[in-house]
């Protein structure tokens, strides 16, 4: 379908927007969102779906009803709208109560589509500000990030696919929506996978329609819109900043040749990513008490924004890694930590035989397809006394074993192929580390935090008085080290089960690994 000409102001645009509201907390932003769609100079329909009767307006139609007893379904309502007017607009809008789409973003939109492939959809990221007016970019947390081999130059504009499609909005045009209807993935009973129920209203256009969203970076501020509740500042998210770094990273590959890479796949496919390599994790200081105190050089694999390495290197020691991918990377880089550029299977090249004090393995380990073969690699770049510290989730923990009772699904019982993830515990890491040539010589669990749900309160209350024996049901997330056998042919058919003493170091720590069923952010 050809567009209207959006800039003729007397254009005969038509725009259909869907606002999802539920209950009266939000009605301040909803009054706010209807105001600036009536001033836009196109034919506008606004169409509230809530659980409760809103007049707002005038002329302002609602539907009230959820299409399951869930809460959370709420959103999905406004997918019948769609359909049913799908020959009606040329444009459709859907966006939760709080979320600011001008007529600068939706002229952009358009602008952007007539360069795109038919499979590509530009869509938003979502900002907020503090009481400062410091913006913050909550879409940007935990194992979400940018895709580097994505960047694409489309006419004037450069695009790029975050991996997280959630914005709690999109903006389909006719065609858009004909082909996702058509894909029958969008006319669907409400249901959760990567996301949770209310992501997933706003994402299913992406993840099951065939369509690829993909954010114009080279002009992103016209796909930039204000989360006006401004939820998440200043906790969840980047800042203006990092994203400018990142972004400048992006851009760099769409100019140069220079080559992007992944150092592993990071996000699995357990439901609500469960398990996946967290990005921006903050400074690990259970990894960092764990590190020798004579340790001068450290070999991070898998470093993210490098909250850990940049710590070590605050504390004078050198620090180079192998990271997750170009655009994470530069804030680590700028903050003295040496890169070295490459996938997980080229270690031994990327470190030309070089040897390190210390060698890091954090949260990344039980995402590799061959996580012996990486440790065997790894093996090489230690001395005789030198240690590998390697952190995985604990899918044997009592939280993981509670959740699982809920949602069998969440257990990678199918293997690497079809989940993404290995099963990690401690055996699973002792069988590993025999099977490379290496012995565990310490083991410290990471318990779940008070604040961390029913569990962590439990833990708080007896951690004094639980024997380390048991107290592993209670370590989300298990921290391990780990030297190199002396005789290189010495690979023991079973690891030895670590001492009393090795596994008296168990932690209260705050929980840093397990994930959660993505929330709506």
């Amino acid at each position: 379908m050809i567009m209207p000409d959006v800039n003729d102001q007397n254009a005969p645009l038509k725009v259909l927007v869907a606002l999802a509201s539920y209950g009266t907390s939000n009605d301040e932003y909803l009054r706010r969102l209807i105001r600036e769609y009536r001033s836009l100079p196109f034919e506008v329909d606004i169409v509230i779906v809530s659980n409760i009767e809103k007049r707002c307006a005038p002329g302002i139609e609602c539907i009230v009803g959820l299409p399951n007893k869930n809460p959370w379904s709420l959103p999905f309502s406004h997918k019948k709208v769609f359909v049913d007017r799908a020959d009606e607009f040329d444009l459709f809008v859907y966006s939760e109560d709080d979320i600011l789409i001008t007529e600068a973003h939706l002229r952009a939109l358009i602008d952007v589509t007539q360069v795109l492939p038919q499979d590509e959809v530009a869509g938003f990221l979502r900002m907020e500000k503090d009481a400062t007016g410091e913006r913050s970019y909550p879409d940007i947390h935990a194992c979400f990030h940018w895709d580097s081999k994505s960047v694409r130059q489309r006419g004037r504009y450069t695009v790029a696919h975050f991996t997280n499609e959630h914005a709690a909005c999109y903006v389909l045009t006719r065609a858009q929506l004909a082909m996702a209807i058509k894909s029958n993935g969008f006319m669907v009973d409400p249901h959760a996978g990567k996301y949770d129920l209310l992501c997933t209203a706003a994402t299913d256009p992406y993840t099951q329609c065939g369509l690829k969203k993909v954010i114009p970076i080279s002009h992103i501020d016209d796909f930039t819109v204000h989360h006006l509740s401004n939820k998440y500042a200043g906790r969840v998210g980047v800042s203006a900043s990092v994203l400018k770094e990142q972004i400048a990273a992006l851009a760099r590959f769409a100019e140069t040749n220079e080559k992007p890479f992944e150092l592993v796949h990071t996000e699995t496919k357990l439901p609500g990513a469960l398990y996946s390599k967290d990005y921006y994790e903050p400074a690990n200081e259970n990894v960092i008490s764990a590190i020798c105190k004579t340790t001068r050089s450290v070999l991070s694999i898998g470093c993210g924004w490098g909250g850990t390495e940049s710590r070590l290197v605050e504390q004078g020691l050198r620090v180079a890694a192998v990271p997750l991918d170009r655009v994470i990377s530069t804030g680590a880089a700028a903050r003295g930590v040496e890169m070295m550029y490459g996938d997980i299977d080229e270690i031994a090249t990327l470190t030309r035989g070089q040897k390190f004090d210390c060698v890091l393995c954090l949260n990344v380990l039980h995402l590799a397809s061959k996580p012996e073969a990486v440790l065997r690699e790894l093996r090489d770049c230690l001395s005789d006394d030198s240690a590998v510290i390697i952190q995985v989730p604990n899918m044997m923990s009592l939280r993981a074993i509670r959740s699982a009772l809920g949602d069998i699904s969440i257990i990678p019982w199918s293997g690497h192929a079809s989940s993404g993830v290995h099963f990690s515990s401690l055996r699973r890491v002792e069988s590993w580390c025999s099977k490379s040539g290496m012995k565990i010589v310490q083991t410290v669990g990471i318990s779940a935090h008070p604040e961390d749900g029913v569990l962590g309160t439990i833990w708080a209350a007896i951690v004094d008085f639980v024997p380390s024996s048991l107290a592993m049901l209670f370590a989300t997330s298990i921290v391990i080290s780990a030297r190199r056998l002396r005789d290189e042919h010495a690979q023991p058919a079973r690891a030895a089960a670590p001492s009393r003493d090795e596994t008296r170091g168990w932690r209260n720590a705050p929980l840093t690994t397990a994930s959660t069923r993505r929330r709506s952010t």
